[in-house]
């Protein structure tokens, strides 16, 4: 048996009196706190680099989008014909209908246009005949003043409309080399996609590999899933409303259609505003029982997102609670306008599906 005495033990370390005087729980929160204050520091940091790059971003975002949707037609294609010529055919089948779709709409407002001119004017004076009457017993002068004020408005801020005129033209060309990108990107993700995920996974260190691949997995279904989904949520609000405005003899059911298609990829929030807009114009042209029936719209078919077209959605991609979506197109909004309302949603769901992947929630996941 050793004979050795034990190592002393060194004595706990002395807290000054002043830390003897913090609770325990104050000493962990300041902890946390700095911490957290570093790791939004770094992530404010990040973003003000992507905000530099934010056309790239969103090009590659985009990109991605046409993949998701386009990429099973390819699949299909490519089992009769060669890679390259099924992921042409669908890319290009894909981009003629949907500037076919533009040409339609726009050759409809084309023609409506004189009408819908003449259907404004004279709803706008039903409206102000409605406000000179019993409960709002309006000045009757009061609009004339009015539309001779935004006469004058315009007229002394010609040069202002005109520039607003030339930069409108500027981000449309900013928007078109967007798209263009976006396309150039989604030949090479819907070809060789497996491939250029292989190789950058290859680049890292062989420990990171494993987790990486599940990540860039459980991602890519995600994005897909809540891509489809989403796109089939826009398609029958667009068709529903097309149909509602057209049963009613409201002008423009088309392109209003339309906007409500467009409207749909922001969650919660972007179908009433789309569906205000219808009510305004069946307001002007149709009067006040057609624009309550166009409200009334939004109620049904924000019943039918939320109860059956969103659930369908969630479940296959991410399910997310109603508050978290709200939030994330609210601080998407915030953060980068209409496009980060857009894409924050997808975003949140492939986070959380990556953080589940990664706790080995989910089942191996396969190559994006």
């Amino acid at each position: 048996m050793s004979t050795h005495p034990d190592p002393p033990t060194s004595p706990p370390p002395r807290l000054s009196g002043a830390e003897t005087h913090v609770p325990g729980v104050l000493r962990t929160a300041a902890a946390y706190a700095w911490r957290i204050l570093a790791v939004g520091v770094v992530v404010r940091a990040a973003f003000s680099v992507l905000g530099q790059f934010h056309r790239i971003a969103v090009a590659v975002f985009l990109g991605l989008v046409i993949t998701a949707v386009l990429r099973p037609l390819a699949d299909l294609l490519a089992r009769v014909v060669p890679r390259a010529l099924a992921v042409a055919v669908a890319l290009v089948g894909g981009t003629v209908l949907v500037f076919g779709v533009f040409i339609g709409v726009g050759e409809i407002v084309a023609g409506q246009r004189t009408g819908l001119e003449r259907e404004f004017v004279s709803g706008i004076d039903r409206i102000e005949h409605r406000l000179e009457e019993p409960p709002f017993r309006l000045d009757p002068g009061a609009l004339g003043d009015i539309r001779s004020r935004i006469g004058k408005l315009l007229s002394s801020h010609r040069s202002t409309v005109i520039s607003t005129a030339l930069s409108g033209a500027t981000r449309l060309l900013e928007v078109l080399t967007v798209l263009a990108l976006a396309l150039f990107c989604s030949v090479f993700f819907a070809h060789s996609g497996e491939r250029q995920w292989r190789w950058f996974c290859e680049q890292l260190p062989a420990t990171a590999r494993k987790r990486v691949t599940v990540a860039g997995g459980a991602a890519w279904r995600t994005f897909t899933g809540y891509t489809r989904g989403i796109l089939l949520v826009a398609a029958v609000n667009a068709v529903l409303v097309g149909i509602a405005l057209f049963a009613l003899g409201v002008p423009l059911a088309v392109p209003l259609a339309l906007l409500e298609f467009f409207a749909a990829f922001v969650p919660l929030i972007g179908s009433p505003i789309a569906l205000a807009v219808a009510a305004v114009v069946a307001l002007t042209s149709k009067g006040v029982l057609t624009a309550v029936v166009v409200v009334a719209l939004i109620v049904v078919i924000g019943q039918i997102e939320g109860h059956v077209l969103h659930p369908i959605v969630m479940s296959w991609a991410v399910r997310l609670h109603p508050v978290v979506v709200a939030l994330s197109v609210v601080g998407g909004a915030v953060a980068a306008g209409v496009v980060g309302a857009v894409v924050a949603v997808p975003l949140v769901a492939v986070a959380w599906s990556v953080h589940q992947a990664l706790r080995g929630r989910t089942g191996a996941a396969a190559e994006p």
